[in-house]
Parts: structure tokens; C-alpha cells; sequence
């Protein structure tokens, strides 16, 4: 079997043989709407000897990364407003699993229709009251339906957590964390009643971190920001998109205060801070 045969056979129920008998695979002769070109090209790339050097280098530890960037480029793009960069990127994100899951069946652990299969059934399941039986579909959902839902998954495949807080992913960024772990404690009954409280929480936090020893700093910091994670939590605003909203107005601000010093031949270091602070405030009052 050739290296090229062997990257279709990967593939084999989805990919036409004539692909392969009738001569060298190319996967640009291939339906460039159809996911199964996406898979074989990725089958391809990842062919010893013939395929990529970098794909082959990969493992899903190693691209771990990426997707998650991948992700976070998505969430760009919709903040934007773009819709080609949206579809573009949304294509990267798509790379990600069919990437993994080529890896994962090189080593005999599940295939990408196993993926599908396992979505796919977990949404039907998830979804009685759209797919269930006539009582499913009209009965309405209740206060923590989902949480009962995912909770029965997981007794059924013995994934039972230990603790109530196991199930947030360590991997989350900080802030989002933050607000899950207060979330799942709020449902166990463990939450400020009113959103005054949190205020008097973050007044508390923000006078230990004036007051910490140096070393101390990091820790009083963290539990500020986890008390703000908690704030947003009670408005219903997500911190992580809160944040990134608030870098990209610093961001175009501190533009227009490059630009103006531009405007008047100047550089930042012949400039000060009540002449950029000015720009500042134009840009601010230019809604920038």
C-alpha cells in the first residue's frame, strides 16, 4: 500500500476510490464544499513521508493552542461585524476537530464520525422537548433542566464528580472560570442575595490590596478580579467579552492620540501626559 493509499484508506467510506485508482490523489480535483475534501486533505497532510513535516510533527497537545486561538479569532470576528472574516475563521475553527480527530484515529482512539456521532446524540438527548415523545414536547423547561440532563449523562458513563465545582474546565481563561465556579456555587445556594453586597465585597478587596505586603500583591489582585467576575455575573455580562470590549476602546483611544501627535509633527517623547490625556478625552468625546 502506498503512503497516498493509505491517507484515503483513512477516509475510505467517504472518499470515491476512483479518486485513487484512477490516478495520483489530488484533493483539489475534489468538491471544495464537501467536508470530506477537508478530511482528505488533512488525511494527506498527515501521510508519512509525503505528507507535511510541521502536521506530522503534531499532536493534539501540541495544537491545543491553536484551537483555542482559533476560537478566540472567531469571537473577534463577530465582535467586528465582518462576516467574510467571520467565514474565514470559522473555517480555521473547523480545521481544529477534523485535525484532532485524524490524530486520534491514526492511533486507533475514535474517528471524526465518531465526533459527529457523539454531538449529534448528545443534542437529541439534550433536546427532549424538540425530539422527544408528545409529553416531552410539551412539557416546559424547568429550572435547572439542563444541569439534570448533563448530570444524568454523566452517572450513566460514570463520570460522577466528586466535589460540585470539579466540572469547570481548569483550562477556561481566568475571568470566565471565575464566573462559572460563583455560578454552580450560586445554584447550591452560596451567593450574595443582592448586588449591593458585591459592591461592599469589591470596597473590602480593593482596601486589602492597598494595604498588602508586596508579596502579598498577586493574591489580594486575583481575589479583586474574582469579585469583579462575580459583579458581572449578577448583571449577566460575560467578563471575558466585557474586557476584550474594554482593550479594543483603549486600543483605537491610544490611536487617536498617536494620530494626533502625528497631526502636530510630534513624537510620544516629545509630548507629556496632559497633552495626550487631552487627545484622550477628544477621543472619548468622539465616542471612540
Amino acid at each position: 500500500m502506498t503512503t497516498i493509499e493509505w491517507a484515503v484508506e483513512m477516509i475510505a467510506d467517504e472518499i470515491d476510490t476512483k479518486a485513487v485508482s484512477g490516478g495520483p490523489f489530488d484533493p483539489t480535483t475534489m468538491d471544495a464544499r464537501d467536508i470530506k475534501t477537508l478530511r482528505a486533505i488533512m488525511a494527506a497532510l498527515r501521510t508519512p513521508v509525503s505528507g507535511c513535516p510541521w502536521d506530522l510533527a503534531q499532536t493534539s497537545a501540541s495544537i491545543a493552542c491553536y484551537t483555542i486561538e482559533e476560537a478566540y479569532e472567531v469571537a473577534d470576528a463577530i465582535q467586528r461585524g465582518n462576516k467574510n472574516d467571520l467565514c474565514e475563521e470559522l473555517g480555521d475553527l473547523l480545521l481544529q476537530p477534523v485535525f484532532h480527530a485524524q490524530m486520534a484515529a491514526e492511533e486507533g482512539s475514535f474517528t471524526f464520525d465518531d465526533v459527529i456521532e457523539a454531538i449529534n446524540t448528545k443534542l437529541i438527548r439534550r433536546h427532549p422537548h424538540v425530539f422527544g415523545d408528545d409529553k416531552a414536547r410539551s412539557a416546559t423547561l424547568a429550572k435547572g433542566f439542563w444541569d439534570e440532563i448533563k448530570t444524568k449523562e454523566k452517572q450513566a458513563l460514570g463520570k460522577v464528580e466528586a466535589r460540585l465545582l470539579d466540572g469547570v474546565p481548569l483550562a477556561l481563561p481566568a475571568l470566565t472560570r471565575a464566573e462559572k465556579l460563583q455560578s454552580k456555587a450560586a445554584k447550591a445556594g452560596f451567593d450574595w442575595p443582592v448586588v449591593d453586597h458585591v459592591y461592599d465585597k469589591i470596597a473590602e478587596e480593593v482596601e486589602e490590596l492597598k494595604s498588602a505586603m508586596p508579596e502579598k500583591r498577586s493574591e489580594e489582585l486575583g481575589d479583586l478580579l474574582f469579585v469583579i467576575a462575580n459583579l458581572a455575573r449578577h448583571y449577566g455580562v460575560d467578563p471575558e467579552t466585557a474586557l476584550r470590549d474594554a482593550n479594543n476602546k483603549f486600543v483605537r483611544r491610544f490611536a487617536h492620540i498617536e494620530d494626533g501627535l502625528k497631526e502636530r509633527r510630534k513624537t510620544f517623547a516629545e509630548s507629556n501626559l496632559a497633552e495626550m490625556d487631552g487627545l484622550w478625552n477628544e477621543a472619548k468625546a468622539k465616542g471612540l
